[in-house]
């Protein structure tokens, strides 16, 4: 029999407190069916979404010093003074893209001999990203700017989706409003768009196309999502082609403009990089035909492509105002002028019970086993950053922002 591995899931430690975990109670017990090798110790804490207890119940090991184990798995970012010299660690790190505000957090993951293996990172063979918390970000999204609407002209009240035990009562409370004459746009084609049109779909409202939706008038609600090829377009003429708009965005310029002369509530769950087309400029709220009332940010890129999202909102206080004559974050709901914005930057972490349970399915069934296992497809070793006390060859790139010179 192989060397046990001792397993710690770590006590979140980053503010503002985020209470979903990487592995729930019965999950632990399927991955020690799984992986006999494997020994997990839950360290306790009084904000994760699944308790004390109901670990305990299941006859789980809680334990606060975690010095012994081999690998600990997190949700986000560690605090920088309690890491463990020379342990493994899993979490997202957001170093990857020189985020400045997590530079010492890779310092000192550097001056400890960790090895940091980052979620974002763990890709199948073709590349394509295997753990994401992205469905979740846009359920919750959208509920949120359907949340914000109802405020806004006091129609509906929902209750916020953190005071939901789960999935199911919050969209419980979407079966009982009903939405007037509006049009709901989503941006987007991935996991954060389609977690958007999950909720949407609660409302049971009309899907149109883009044309019917830039160009028709409804007596109903409708609902409309779009791609890229929607709303930019190649500055040469050249047919829009997706791979090539993720690597040349800067060739290409926005067609989105006439989308806010006819939507409502604009859920942006979007692709977006610094050389992308920007959709919404300052100027444009300024027109008197800008239609836009809510602006469901999901994909928050601060000072980015929506020129109302000037900050990141909390769970505790979702949406703010955006004053379109001093381009200023106001107060929410202060005057009918402004544009209520949501733009929450931890939004799976409304929602912790559901997004915990899909995302550590996802590490049992896709993970662990190169995990704890044979790493023959490589996948540990793309998503790992640091390891011997520097950067790995893929993320050597990062040595100058690590150096503080960038």
């Amino acid at each position: 029999m192989g060397k046990k591995v001792k397993v710690g899931i770590l006590r979140e430690t980053k503010n503002p407190p985020d209470k979903r975990v990487p592995v729930t109670p019965s999950q632990v017990v399927k991955l020690a069916e799984r992986f006999p090798n494997v020994e997990v110790y839950i360290q306790p804490s009084d904000i994760r979404c699944y308790t004390d207890e109901e670990y305990q119940y299941l006859d789980l090991n809680l334990k606060e010093d975690l010095s012994d184990c081999d690998i600990l798995l997190g949700v986000k970012e560690v605090d920088p003074q309690i890491l463990i010299t020379d342990k493994t660690y899993v979490f997202f790190a957001h170093v990857a893209k020189k985020q400045p505000y997590n530079r010492g957090l890779l310092q000192e993951i550097i001056t400890k001999n960790i090895q940091l293996i980052d979620y974002e990172y763990l890709t199948d063979y073709d590349e394509q990203r295997i753990m994401a918390f992205g469905r979740w970000a846009g359920i919750v999204g959208a509920y949120n700017g359907l949340r914000a609407r109802g405020i806004r002209t006091d129609q509906f009240n929902l209750k916020p989706a953190h005071q939901c035990r789960d999935m199911d009562e919050m969209y419980a409370g979407l079966k009982k409003i009903k939405l007037k004459k509006k049009k709901i746009l989503v941006t987007g084609g991935g996991r954060v768009a389609m977690g958007a049109m999950e909720t949407l779909s609660q409302l049971n409202i009309r899907e149109v196309t883009p044309n019917e939706f830039a160009n028709i008038e409804f007596n109903e609600p409708v609902l409309c999502r779009i791609d890229p090829e929607h709303y930019v377009k190649h500055r040469g003429g050249m047919q829009f082609d997706l791979q090539h708009f993720f690597k040349h965005s800067e060739e290409y310029e926005s067609t989105f403009k006439p989308y806010t002369k006819v939507t409502d509530i604009f859920v942006a769950c979007h692709y977006w990089n610094p050389e992308s087309p920007v959709f919404i400029t300052k100027e444009d709220y300024l027109e008197p035909d800008f239609k836009i009332t809510v602006i469901a940010d999901v994909s928050c890129d601060v000072d980015g492509p929506i020129a109302s999202t000037v900050k990141a909102s909390t769970i505790a206080e979702p949406f703010f105002g955006y004053n379109p004559e001093t381009g200023q974050a106001e107060p929410p709901f202060k005057s009918s002028k402004n544009i209520t914005v949501m733009s929450v930057d931890n939004l799976p972490g409304e929602l912790p019970r559901n997004a915990s349970t899909d995302f550590g399915k996802n590490l049992i069934d896709k993970v662990y086993p190169s995990l704890f296992g044979n790493d023959d497809i490589g996948m540990i070793e793309r998503a790992t950053i640091v390891r011997n006390g520097k950067l790995t060859d893929r993320y050597a790139y990062l040595q100058a922002y690590l150096e503080g010179k960038e």
